[in-house]
């Protein structure tokens, strides 16, 4: 009798623990063939003029695959790494090694579900089957208390129903030795440069050095969580702007699977086993069950979160000259402090907080009026833990075309920058030009009088942008209706 060879097929999940197509694979199978495929769909330029992975999302993929091929090395294993077309790649292997079948982990948005059908496709020509796993929530879509297409629109609804009726599965043990077939040619790691890619320039002025990989996210969560304990006040830090230790900075794994979520909740529970439960610790799940929400509304509505009118049909208003408006944005060149050092800060390191992100996207959607769809174009493009559904589902709800049920939602970004950088510490970190300008003034340089700007060495124009549009908008006189939050 011939072995059973199972072809896991990774791809965002580049880890082994909590890894059910692993285990599974191990379980059922005499041998399993691990496969990575750089696929070339991922590097190119989109309809937008951006890329759809910038090169500091480029180098921690690369560092998250060779992290991979390392660990299952170390339980006696392979990975099988090229680089092209997953469905050449996947059934030129599937037939090579005499495979029976293929796993992977299911996806939510379009492209990437897309992908997974043409290899299923090409499989299934072959009478091979490709089968389905779900492990990137919370909650197993399983279990929910209703199905997808009931889901509720808003997250509040949501979230209450799922804490009150379902509950998280356990994580998946971490397997011990890993048998293969023997592999003739492993394949080597692409360089960046083979991607397209140069080496991206690390700023000192970064909250951290993301580096890629299971080994580094799991050293991680045990330093947020054990060696500094700061997850006791993660409700009372997230909202910050500088340095790693003011929110959890674990995105970067999550995106490409280095951190299987669950594993972060289970985790929870030991530390509020350990050391007790408060708002903090409660906060964090809750934060992280917005991921869960928007893959599972992707799955509701498919590819609607990235057309211009969302889910809801109908587009927001769109200035006649956003081409310049959106290319100062991009620039940080908008003549708003807070707004151009978050954008430069994205452009510099590949990261951006969570409050800078709600406040450069609604700048950009409500006051430069410029298409929303763009602006998500280039976080995907400049974020290091670009994920589809997070990303542009937090997009379709910032521009009023998603899940948020409050009407007319507007930042205002000026007393935004006055609660969240009151000391103007993170604009004078990110634009140098500034930093002779008081606190209370430096986040609005365009009223300043030409003898304050003269005695803070400030030429607008030169030195710092001009203002890019009329200074009299709601960001600044809460005139119109301006939501704070």
């Amino acid at each position: 009798m011939s072995e059973k060879i199972i072809l896991v097929w990774f791809r965002n999940d580049l880890r082994i623990h909590d890894n059910e197509i692993l285990l599974e694979a191990i379980r059922k199978a005499d041998k399993i063939l691990p496969v990575y495929c750089f696929d070339p769909f991922y590097f190119k330029a989109t309809h937008y003029g951006t890329l759809k992975t910038g090169n500091f999302r480029a180098r921690f993929l690369l560092e998250a695959v060779a992290d991979l091929r390392q660990t299952l090395r170390e339980h006696g294993a392979e990975l099988i790494i090229r680089t092209g077309n997953p469905v050449d790649i996947i059934t030129q292997l599937a037939g090579q090694y005499q495979v029976t079948e293929v796993y992977h982990h299911r996806e939510v948005a379009f492209e990437e579900t897309n992908i997974s059908s043409k290899v299923e496709a090409a499989l299934w020509k072959n009478k091979l089957n490709l089968k389905h796993f779900i492990g990137h929530t919370f909650y197993h879509k399983e279990d929910l208390p209703f199905p997808i297409k009931d889901i509720p629109d808003v997250f509040t609804t949501f979230r209450k129903k799922v804490e009150r009726d379902s509950n998280i599965r356990n994580s998946f043990e971490t397997p011990g030795a890993i048998s293969i077939p023997a592999i003739d040619d492993a394949g080597e790691l692409p360089t960046l440069q083979q991607l397209g890619f140069e080496e991206p320039v690390d700023d000192c002025r970064a909250v951290m050095r993301f580096k890629g990989g299971e080994t580094e996210a799991l050293k991680h969560l045990q330093q947020y969580f054990w060696d500094t304990d700061r997850l006791k006040t993660y409700k009372q830090t997230r909202n910050g702007l500088l340095g790693a230790g003011y929110s959890s900075k674990f995105s970067p794994w999550l995106s490409v699977g280095c951190l299987s979520v669950r594993q972060v909740y289970w985790e929870v529970k030991r530390y509020e086993h350990d050391r007790g439960a408060n708002d903090s610790t409660y906060w964090l799940v809750f934060e992280l069950l917005w991921r869960d929400y928007f893959r599972f509304m992707f799955k509701k509505y498919g590819n609607q979160f990235f057309k211009v009118g969302g889910f809801k049909g109908e587009a927001p208003e769109i200035a006649p000259d956003q081409n310049e408006l959106f290319e100062k944005w991009k620039a940080g060149e908008t003549g708003v402090p807070f707004i151009d050092a978050n954008m430069r800060e994205l452009n510099a390191t590949g990261f951006m907080s969570n409050r800078g992100r709600q406040n450069v996207a609604s700048f950009l959607v409500k006051d430069l009026k410029v298409n929303w769809t763009r602006g998500a174009a280039y976080f995907e493009e400049k974020l290091i833990d670009y994920s589809p559904a997070s990303n542009w589902g937090n997009w379709a709800y910032v521009a009023g075309v998603g899940n948020d049920p409050r009407e007319n939602r507007h930042l205002n970004v000026i007393k935004q920058a006055a609660e969240y950088d009151p000391k103007g510490e993170y604009v004078k970190t990110w634009i140098p030009a500034l930093a002779l300008i008081p606190a209370k003034l430096v986040q609005t340089p365009f009223f300043l009088t030409p003898n304050e700007l003269n005695a803070y060495k400030l030429e607008l124009g030169v030195d710092y942008p001009q203002l890019i549009i009329d200074p009299v908008w709601p960001s600044v006189n809460d005139r119109g209706a301006t939501v704070s939050t």
